[in-house]
């Protein structure tokens, strides 16, 4: 495991090199040593910056992992199929963690070949290894977002257009792929609501059809849910379908 905490290490800074460029010494607690001659803070400034920057560090990996989209895609398929909190935040939680560690395992560790490791042992600078270990992370979120998103940003930000997708900076990158991952989450959770929604309106016509009036139909059409949902084996269909989302 210790290759994906030094590719989250990477992760967080390559994200943070974006909007704003780290001195090198806030490294030092992660066992880099800053050039001679470098400006440094005192002791404690690095632990206080060091933790505030840790504090970012869930806030990268819902973000920029396909644990976005699977967490949305899991609430509303908890939502469709109307059991409440069953499965528990908790459960979900863990289990689009575990999804996106697998998904995130080759971005991890070429991340950690080509940017830590290089570090570790002297060859290049802190910002070299930043600029080596995010290119790992471009190529990833260049596959999933949309041109129109990252046109949308990069006429907010008056950048010039770049000329190919690997010339994207990671400001303009990052909120892209959030934005892309809402949308393709969104229109996924559309289509895994409309089987349970039919069956929710041909409940509902029957108990009226009967004059049931005081009995809610949710209570009559959860059971028809849950008994279709393990008929198809619901819960491989979904997980198989997001993890091929991400095999491009």
């Amino acid at each position: 495991m210790r290759f994906i905490l030094r590719a989250a290490q990477l992760m967080l800074g390559a994200s943070l090199i974006a909007f704003a460029a780290p001195q090198p010494s806030l490294f030092t607690p992660f066992g880099v040593n800053p050039s001679a001659g470098a400006a440094t803070l005192s002791a404690p400034m690095q632990i206080v910056i060091l933790l505030t920057l840790l504090t970012l560090l869930p806030a990268v990996i819902m973000s920029i992992t396909p644990f976005l989209r699977v967490i949305v895609v899991l609430h509303f398929l908890r939502q469709a199929l109307g059991t409440q909190a069953t499965p528990s935040n908790q459960i979900l939680i863990g289990l689009a963690l575990f999804l996106a560690l697998l998904v995130m395992q080759p971005v991890g560790v070429q991340m950690y070949t080509d940017g830590w490791q290089p570090l570790e042992e002297g060859k290049i600078s802190v910002s070299q290894a930043i600029d080596a270990g995010s290119k790992p992370l471009k190529g990833f979120l260049v596959k999933f977002v949309r041109e129109a998103d990252v046109r949308l940003l990069v006429e907010a930000t008056k950048t010039p257009p770049p000329r190919s997708p690997q010339e994207l900076e990671l400001r303009i990158l990052i909120p892209a792929y959030i934005l892309s991952e809402l949308k393709a989450a969104f229109q996924i959770g559309a289509v895994l609501f409309l089987p349970f929604l039919v069956i929710d309106l041909l409940v509902a016509s029957v108990t009226l059809s009967l004059g049931m009036v005081q009995l809610p139909p949710v209570l009559i059409s959860a059971p028809f849910k849950l008994l279709l949902f393990v008929l198809v084996d619901g819960w491989s269909l979904v997980i198989s379908s997001l993890l091929k989302s991400f095999q491009v």
